[in-house]
């Protein structure tokens, strides 16, 4: 079968609810903004659907087997694909590889993707063609650095002035030069985003569609109906509605979408272990502050078991939507939670554990100890499913002695690192959303939840444990995890630091949701390989109708 010739397919037409406000994946505020990126900004590799490696920028996969990886672990050596080039025409070399650790890592460039440098000594290029990453200690997860959807290669030239202290106001966040299939023609954050063919993309054939428009903002809801009744959109990111409203959509003989099944999006709620009192101030939820209940373990876990996974996964979700879900990990899934208390749905043990130490119901029906009551703030972003899950687990809280405040913000401003209802600053008691993670899951058990990736005024709260969660013996976990190299010992580890979690209540895990995001796209659309691991639009090149 002939090539897809470059260009024949016309428009693509791409709804992003969750409009993107930046096109930095090294600032990005979530996911919405890395996906807009990625149609310019590519990594060494990409993961595929089976979570193995897939060479992007890298004229193939280091391994130990071909050198590429040193027997000891400690070194990385990526060769580059010949004659790669910048959509600008200008050439493409080991010179923006390094220049791009150089920008993510320097601490006052406060990058979203910073967590990863402490495991990194150093980037180097070998020659024009070859670069070498070297670890501080060996690693076995040692595409940790270059694969995956947070590794975006920024072009040195383009980029150079904007290390440090510039990098937050770069304008090139808004306008980025990159290798891959498209260039960028306009970006109104927070609307849409317009892309042309990188004349300069190295695959002739590809990509097949000449333009890409996405567009972003309105809701779920409306972003299901225009792919899967209407026919207006191509693909429809995220599609994250109640299983009654898309049920019918997905089941209706003129049904025109279609949507990928694999597990990997941790729908969560996040208990705040520092103080979001505004009478504080600029202490407000700063890492050195302490909440006043849920600093209780035993407040956390009532709340675990007050919350009903299933209901929420089967009535909000249904199969195969989503699974109710008590771990944090997903990749290995630990057994040992199954039969954990609070993994299990029990208002009366829930009650009887916060009654048992000292919080007692009021003639108001909340609970306090001394002067501090369980009155609490709870957001997440304006979403039918969310609200649904908000209102579920408020029903369930306040019947064992809780006030519940719920909230919802737009996820333009939810997904940032800048707004007080964000989820970075987390002014909240509680909040809901959901990440997908890598194959190996030590990244992402470190950034979230470690003491050193705890968030704050001091990251500009860029990093990534929003939670304020610090645990010394559950570091001292992730610590083994990084230097072990046998895989059944790694597998261990996580699960034990999953178990560690679970067990202190450091989050409230909900559901085990349809990855990337239930993305719903054209029964037309074909090529499309959505990897659970990576950004929804990592193989858009090869999309074609």
């Amino acid at each position: 079968m002939a090539p897809a010739a470059r260009g024949a397919g016309g428009d693509l037409k791409i709804l992003y609810w969750q409009a993107p406000t930046i096109l930095n994946p090294h600032q990005a505020g979530g996911t919405k903004d890395n996906d807009a990126s990625r149609l310019m900004i590519e990594p060494m590799a990409a993961y595929g659907p089976d979570g193995k490696p897939i060479a992007v920028l890298a004229a193939e996969i280091p391994t130990v087997a071909n050198g590429g990886v040193s027997k000891d672990l400690t070194t990385v050596t990526w060769k580059l694909k010949p004659g790669l080039k910048w959509s600008d025409g200008s050439a493409f070399s080991s010179a923006d590889v390094v220049f791009s650790w150089t920008y993510r890592c320097d601490k006052d460039s406060a990058t979203t993707t910073f967590s990863k440098c402490a495991d990194v000594a150093s980037v180097k290029a070998s020659d024009p063609n070859t670069a070498v990453v070297t670890y501080t200690a060996p690693n076995a997860n040692f595409y940790l650095w270059g694969v995956g959807s947070t590794e975006g290669i920024l072009q040195q030239t383009q980029f150079k002035d904007c290390v440090g202290t510039k990098a937050k106001d770069c304008p090139a966040n808004l306008k980025p030069i990159g290798t891959g299939p498209y260039k960028l023609v306009e970006f109104k954050p927070g609307d849409v985003t317009t892309y042309d063919i990188n004349p300069n993309y190295r695959d002739a054939n590809k990509p097949y569609f000449k333009t890409v428009t996405l567009k972003g903002g309105g809701d779920a809801e409306s972003a299901a109906r225009a792919v899967c009744q209407t026919g207006d959109i191509d693909y429809g990111w995220n599609l994250n509605v109640p299983l009654s409203v898309l049920q019918p959509m997905l089941s209706a003989a003129d049904s025109k979408c279609q949507f990928p099944i694999s597990y990997n999006a941790l729908e969560r709620v996040t208990l705040n272990f520092a103080n979001p009192d505004a009478a504080l101030g600029a202490k407000r939820s700063e890492p050195d502050t302490k909440h006043p209940y849920l600093s209780d373990i035993h407040v956390r876990r009532a709340l675990a078991m007050a919350s009903n996974r299933a209901q929420i996964a089967e009535k909000q979700y249904g199969k195969p939507g989503g699974e109710a879900y008590c771990n944090v990990a997903v990749f290995p899934r630990s057994k040992n939670t199954d039969s954990l208390d609070v993994c299990k749905y029990d208002l009366a043990a829930a009650e009887k554990e916060l009654q048992d130490n000292g919080w007692v119901k009021g003639t108001d029906g909340i609970r306090a100890k001394g002067n501090v009551k369980l009155v609490i703030s709870y957001i997440t972003t304006t979403s039918a499913i969310r609200q649904n899950n908000q209102q579920i687990l408020k029903a369930d809280w306040e019947k064992i002695g809780f006030k519940v405040n719920i909230s919802n913000s737009i996820a333009d401003t939810f997904f940032t690192n800048t707004a007080p209802d964000g989820y970075a600053k987390f002014f909240a008691d509680l909040q809901e959303f959901a990440s997908s993670q890598d194959p190996d899951a030590t990244d992402f058990m470190d950034s979230n939840y470690t003491c050193a990736n705890v968030t704050g005024q001091a990251n500009n709260w860029n990093n990534g444990n929003t939670g304020r969660y610090c645990n010394p013996d559950y570091d001292a976990v992730i610590k083994s995890l990084k230097a072990e190299t046998d895989q059944a010992k790694r597998d261990a580890l996580v699960i034990q630091a999953n178990d560690i979690l679970v067990k202190d209540v450091a989050v409230i895990s909900l559901v085990n949701r349809t990855a990337p995001t239930a993305n719903g796209f054209a029964k037309t659309l074909k090529g499309v390989k959505q990897s659970p691991f990576e950004s929804s639009l990592y193989d858009i090149a090869d999309w074609s109708k």
